[in-house]
């Protein structure tokens, strides 16, 4: 008989209160892709109503990402000391706050500041499901159930894009964010009673009465219970000690920390440059408000479909050579995308969108794949973080650097373009580097 839950989770097919979990770590994401494009929809009603530059507006925008760096490194090492739940309710709750907040904003830098404690929650959050997607999958549902997460981002991006699009025509940019806040506020109770502690961390961490609480778990999983604790091995944390960034930073794993971090934070840099300024971009070749929003859902339309794709790629031929292969393509489509001007049609920003979402979401996918399969149980939202953390806190110079490209730089949309491709280039050169293996 199998004695350990992470073994009978593995080898067990996904029960159908597994999948209701992980169908609401997608849910969550799309919260999550909602909730950080917001700024992004409401970007040409906030430059409008304050009469901010690019440059300007680039700082606001860049906010959120800051607070979501600063949220997965500190919140994500949260999820590894007290649990994946009681971290997804709190920063659930964050959120909430942040967003709603936000409506009540009368200047730029108390904008700035709402949509920074958003971020706080966003990133917790993005550490916690990411663990508790991989620590509730079979081995073979595994992949299906991280590309299914991770697109869960695009097609919350999408789905809020087109619910954007209709509350600008009769209302400003403030009922974006209001719409955010009460979305996020139904999750709180839906995490409560649907999702259990992960009995990998359980585990890993064996705190007081962990049998109890492994089977409990188990049981709410519709799994089999288990007798006794597995002894303690080397995939478990030393006897309930907490997580520390110190673990990750230690030989052995250094190696992947720094390269999926380095690495996810050049890619970002390209990623949210398209994500931020399409919309405003497309707004200054004469388009309204609404269309400019419009466009950006094809951005994420495009995501969720490259997402899905990469499941099938990284269940055939593994995480590694298919990110490369995006990456690549993400650039290239970024640089074409830069060819537009004041000729080009509403179809033709969409399908330009659209492919580069396609090529740069598939990317983000490996990424996300490579954190769960990089990092074992006990530091695994510890190191999920501390890469999505600074590399969001490196990727909030995007807008930053973008804006200052177009107004200091006077560059043409093609030459600032180029110029933000690079970071997928180079974060494809750092994966020829990352060595990777399963995870527990």
């Amino acid at each position: 008989m199998i004695n350990d839950p992470r073994e009978i989770i593995r080898e067990t097919t996904m029960s159908a209160a597994q999948w209701i979990a992980v169908v609401l770590m997608i849910a969550l994401n799309a919260l999550d892709g909602f909730d950080v494009l917001s700024s992004a929809f409401a970007a040409p009603g906030i430059a409008k109503e304050w009469g901010i530059a690019r440059d300007a507006l680039g700082v606001v925008l860049a906010m959120e990402l800051v607070g979501m760096g600063v949220g997965s490194i500190l919140l994500g090492g949260a999820a590894d000391r007290f649990g994946r739940r009681p971290t997804m309710l709190g920063c659930l709750a964050v959120m909430a706050s942040g967003m709603w907040l936000a409506t009540t904003a009368q200047n730029p830098q108390m904008l700035g500041l709402w949509r920074f404690i958003t971020g706080l929650g966003i990133g917790g959050m993005l550490a916690a499901i990411n663990a508790v997607t991989a620590e509730l999958s079979s081995a073979k549902g595994r992949s299906l159930a991280m590309s299914l997460m991770v697109i869960g981002y695009p097609i919350g991006a999408t789905i809020g894009g087109i619910i954007a699009a209709m509350l600008l025509k009769t209302g400003d940019w403030r009922v974006v964010f209001e719409f955010g806040a009460i979305a996020t506020v139904v999750f709180i109770p839906l995490i409560w009673f649907f999702v259990p502690e992960t009995p990998a961390y359980l585990l890993a961490r064996r705190p007081e009465g962990a049998l109890g609480r492994i089977n409990a778990s188990m049981a709410k999983l519709r799994l089999p219970a288990i007798d006794a604790l597995p002894p303690v091995d080397a995939r478990d944390s030393a006897g309930g000690g907490g997580a520390s960034v110190l673990d990750i930073l230690k030989p052995g794993l250094i190696g992947t920390t720094m390269v999926l971090t380095l690495g996810y934070s050049l890619h970002a840099i390209t990623f949210y440059y398209i994500l931020k300024w399409s919309p405003k971009i497309v707004a200054d070749f004469g388009f309204a408000a609404p269309q400019a929003a419009s466009v950006l859902v094809w951005a994420n339309i495009g995501g969720a479909s490259g997402g899905a794709l990469f499941g099938f790629l990284m269940h055939r031929f593994g995480i590694k050579w298919p990110t490369i292969v995006m990456l690549l393509l993400g650039a290239a489509a970024v640089v074409v995308f830069g060819l537009g001007d004041s000729d080009t049609s509403l179809v033709g920003w969409r399908f330009a969108v659209f492919c580069t979402g396609f090529a740069t979401n598939a990317a983000i996918v490996g990424f996300y794949s490579a954190f769960a399969y990089g990092f074992p149980a006990h530091v695994r939202a510890t190191g999920t973080g501390f890469a999505i953390g600074a590399g969001r806190i490196g990727s909030a110079g995007s807008p930053i650097l973008a804006g200052a490209l177009f107004t200091a730089g006077g560059m043409s949309l093609f030459t600032v373009s180029a110029i933000m491709a690079c970071g997928s280039v180079m974060a494809a050169a750092l994966m020829l580097m990352l060595a990777l293996k399963e995870a527990d």
